[in-house]
């Protein structure tokens, strides 16, 4: 039997992209973390990393530090929504935006969350078109978010709470290396070849008839 070739070497960086992803609070107490595992392993992407744990708050400050001008931008959404209703906001834009910070350190740190670093083609977009939307109730059906909640902003800004969207993901490439820093160690990145690299992304398939 001709053996199955696959050189690593010749696999070009976008098949070693990685990113980072984490299952949050509400997606552990759901017991849906094999749910969304495998909608990763299903798309082909490679898991390098993984665990659980209580992230600190030190190192959600660092993950979720946004700059005031940030902060006023989704700030003003709030304040404008309630002077659009005929009230009289009881804070600025930025205390409102960082308020939405601060909603979202408390959600983080409210339970276990698991944490992973996937690797394959693209891998940064290729997750975001898998997990959708951040908003649940508008997230495409067959996403993670648009299949498991119906969490909207509408009722987490009316509870003044963080929407509850069970995942997040790295937007940009550029910003994965930054966030895997925060909470893996090189040491926990493992380096290997999976079985299944060979049929996604081998130059040549041969091997697989007698």
């Amino acid at each position: 039997m001709t053996k199955l070739r696959y050189d690593v070497a010749t696999n070009s960086p976008a098949h070693r992209q990685q990113t980072f992803v984490i299952i949050k609070p509400d997606g552990v107490q759901r017991s849906l973390v094999g749910d969304v595992i495998s909608r990763f392993e299903r798309a082909g992407l490679k898991i390098v990393a993984m665990k659980m744990s209580v992230p600190s708050i030190e190192n959600l400050t660092k993950h979720y530090g946004k700059s005031d001008q940030w902060c006023i931008e989704k700030g003003q959404k709030i304040y404008d929504k309630i002077t659009d209703g005929g009230k009289t906001p009881e804070k600025s834009a930025l205390e409102y935006g960082r308020g939405i910070v601060n909603a979202l350190l408390g959600y983080m740190s409210a339970s276990p969350v698991v944490m992973m670093v996937l690797e394959g083609n693209e891998s940064v977009a290729v997750v975001r078109k898998l997990v959708g939307g951040t908003e649940p109730k508008t997230s495409d059906v067959g996403t993670i978010r648009g299949d498991y909640s119906t969490d909207s902003y509408n009722i987490a800004n009316d509870d003044d709470r963080a929407v509850r969207n069970l995942i997040h993901c790295t937007e940009f490439p550029e910003e994965s290396q930054g966030e895997i820093d925060i909470w893996f160690s090189d040491e926990e990145l493992v380096k290997y070849n999976h079985v299944n690299e060979a049929i996604l992304y081998s130059s040549t398939l041969t091997g697989y008839l007698d």
